[in-house]
């Protein structure tokens, strides 16, 4: 996906333990309020323990580490790979022997290091956390093989529409109701562009982004009740009804001239800048970035994404993270990832700073309840999809992809191809 910079939140760290504290007298710092159990899960003894992670996940990655580092004997060193060198970074160190012992990545990239042996299985690890059955499920399933886990949520991002509450009240729509349909999104659209203001485009989006298009068109096709590909990630399922009807809406958008300038060649460095400068009218957007669009004084309203005729649902992206092949520390590197999807820290680390949790009943929490966003991804999430495929980036992401010249044949263009670019797809896909 199109990496997207975070503003960073000022957050204290947790007040569990200090490293050298009497443990006797504290929680257990890798265990929320009721997750007890007889020990310490993993292994906590003042290891240094080192992590990578891409650049757009800084402040993310940033608040969790110095949280870590406040309340453990073991310290985590953290590296931040920049977004564009992640993969020759990640595989120099995997055929040297040099990963670190916590690696992260694009959720979508991870089940290609899995197929390849980049991760240590944690499966009976995972097995035995009390709560395994309340962490959200994607990222944990984008890291296992043939039964096999090896990874866990470490930033959770989802894919929402929003819309110009200001701009709906000038083209005569209800600014508090956003569409529940993508036919209503199309006429929402067209009702905005019809305004003919200097600037203003009805909606926007990505088109030359393989990465922004699966992230905010994926989901329509799930709510409609389609799938995208097939069970076992080899067969791409986009040329179907519901997705070809979803393709000529903006087909037909582009013809009536309601999409934004630009959005031909947008490759995902600019997709979000038009929304938060005030000139689109609808568009699904990143649910990490809304904060920025209102902070850029734009009057938003968030809703889920909806399919062709009704229904919801969300791509739940972001990164997973799991312990490297190579690392020697794998109990304190448990430790690590046991406390980062704890309670506690899900609540006093991640909603704190408000972010989405990767916990299913934390969603409607202290600290989000009256943040209308966190109440659209509270609804969102349980019926978001994390897509996996060995070969997802090559189809979907990488420049020039089958998909994105699908995409932009099908909306663009108006080859009436999408058989055969879908076909190309599978290609890809089916290596």
């Amino acid at each position: 996906m199109a990496g997207l910079a975070v503003a960073g939140i000022a957050l204290a760290g947790l007040t569990a333990c200090s490293g050298d504290d009497d443990k006797s007298a504290t929680p257990d710092p890798t265990k929320g309020g009721g997750e007890s159990a007889a020990a310490e899960i993993g292994v906590d003894d003042g290891t240094e323990l080192t992590m990578w992670t891409r650049a757009p996940l800084e402040a993310q990655a940033t608040r969790l580490v110095k949280a870590y580092n406040a309340s453990h004997k073991n310290q985590v060193k953290l590296e931040i790979i920049p977004n564009d060198d992640m993969e020759s970074k990640v595989g120099g160190a995997a055929a040297n022997g040099e990963l670190p012992d916590l690696l992260a990545g694009d959720v979508v990239r991870v089940p290609y290091w899995v197929d390849n042996g980049l991760f240590t299985e944690i499966t009976d690890e995972i097995g035995s956390l009390p709560f395994k059955d309340d962490i959200s499920s994607g990222h944990i399933d984008a890291g296992t093989v043939d039964g096999a886990m090896h990874t866990l949520p470490f930033v959770q991002d989802i894919s929402v529409m929003v819309w110009n509450k200001d701009l709906y009240r000038e083209a005569g729509l209800d600014p508090e109701a956003g569409p529940t349909t993508m036919a209503e999104f199309k006429e929402q659209a067209q009702a905005v562009a019809d305004l003919k203001k200097d600037g203003v485009s009805g909606t926007y989006y990505g088109g030359n982004c393989g990465g922004c298009l699966v992230f905010t068109w994926f989901p329509s096709i799930w709510a409609s009740g389609e799938e995208v590909l097939s069970a076992d990630g080899t067969e791409s399922l986009l040329a179907s009804d519901a997705a070809k009807e979803l393709y000529g809406i903006y087909a037909d958008l582009n013809k009536s001239g309601a999409i934004g300038a630009g959005s031909k060649e947008e490759t995902g460095a600019t997709w979000v800048a038009p929304f938060q400068g005030g000139n689109v009218g609808v568009m699904q957007y990143p649910n990490t970035v809304v904060a920025a669009a209102i902070e850029a004084g734009i009057d938003v309203g968030v809703g889920p994404i909806p399919g062709v005729n009704g229904g919801t649902s969300t791509f739940l992206g972001g990164d997973a993270m799991g312990i490297s092949k190579d690392s020697k520390n794998v109990e304190q590197a448990w430790n690590y990832l046991a406390w980062m999807v704890s309670e506690e820290t899900q609540l006093e680390v991640v909603a704190k700073a408000g972010d989405v949790v990767s916990r299913n009943s934390l969603l409607e929490n202290e600290f989000t309840k009256s943040d209308p966003v966190a109440a659209v991804a509270a609804e969102a999430i349980p019926n978001g999809r994390t897509p996996v495929a060995a070969y997802f980036a090559e189809a979907f992401n990488a420049s020039g992809s089958p998909f994105v010249t699908m995409i932009r044949n099908a909306t663009f263009e108006a080859t009436n191809t999408v058989d055969a670019d879908n076909d190309a797809v599978t290609e890809i896909l089916s290596q």
